[in-house]
């Protein structure tokens, strides 16, 4: 791979790694990438971590380390698998995922922790719209849609909306009738977990009985599973991170590890910032 394609782009080795990540992290992040040529994944991870490195252009920098030839740093942070991604930010190893994740969740892990870019924020809400019904949306932006066919951006909010209003279905299919660049969107990536999270749990106990469950048998981790689910769309998502958290801990393999793969999910479901990233924090511990 190509690490010269930007000034926010480089190669890592032992001699550069104290001044160019850990010291240099002191005053911008730094995403660590390690890859290897013959690492199939990583030739699709690598393409857009750089795209992302170049168009937030110095919010962090990108530091690319080939396992191959630096195989003592690796051991170093304990990397079992590539890619590995990890965030070095203040000179400590703040958060970090293994895998190739869709550009979408790229987007979403960098947000937690690099500031936006001058100018690039998101629209305010007109106030107007703040105490719209999830119904009202629905009503209001199918008739936008019908006016402004040519704007897909619109289909995507109409798909939360109908999310909102309990229509998963119809969400769904909005979801699968956007454009390519529109379905990688973070809203359209949280979305989507949000409605494979609550597909997990038709013809699932209740939370009631799933707390039964876990308090006659602490090791029940299907019971903690869907618990965490449950907890996570209900009205407190901290309490069910933290089922998968112990899972992770005490049972990191069961189900082929269920329990990571559900961190992920909620966080791509959640948009608090603070609790994603506190919690993001605590997955890392465990896994690096």
């Amino acid at each position: 791979m190509n690490a010269a394609v930007s000034s926010h782009i480089f190669d890592v080795d032992q001699a550069n790694f104290e001044a160019e990540v850990l010291q240099a992290s002191l005053t911008t992040p730094v995403l660590v990438d390690f890859w290897a040529e013959w690492c199939g994944p990583c030739k699709s991870l690598g393409p857009m971590l750089e795209k992302l490195a170049v168009e937030y252009n110095g919010a962090f920098r990108l530091g690319k380390v080939d396992v191959d030839k630096n195989q003592e740093l690796a051991g170093i942070f304990g990397i079992r698998s590539i890619p590995t991604v990890i965030l070095v930010k203040d000179g400590q190893i703040l958060d970090g995922f293994a895998g190739a994740l869709p550009e979408g969740q790229l987007r979403q892990f960098l947000s937690q922790h690099v500031q936006p870019l001058e100018g690039d924020v998101e629209d305010e809400v007109p106030q107007d719209l703040a105490a719209e019904s999830p119904e009202e949306a629905i009503n209001r932006l199918q008739q936008e849609i019908a006016t402004n066919p040519g704007r897909p951006e619109l289909k995507l909010d109409l798909a939360i909306a109908l999310a909102q209003a309990g229509h998963a279905s119809a969400a769904e299919a909005e979801l699968n009738a956007l454009p390519a660049n529109l379905a990688t969107d973070a809203r359209a990536v949280r979305l989507r977990s949000q409605l494979d999270l609550a597909r997990s749990l038709e013809g699932t106990p209740s939370m009631e009985v799933l707390q039964q469950r876990v308090h006659a048998n602490p090791q029940d981790w299907e019971a903690h599973d869907l618990l965490g689910v449950r907890l996570l769309l209900g009205n407190d998502p901290a309490a069910g991170l933290e089922h998968w958290l112990l899972m992770l801990e005490k049972a990191r393999d069961w189900n082929d590890g269920q329990a990571k793969k559900r961190l992920l999910a909620a966080f791509n479901t959640l948009d608090d910032a603070e609790l994603v990233g506190r919690y993001r924090r605590r997955m890392a511990s465990l896994l690096f």
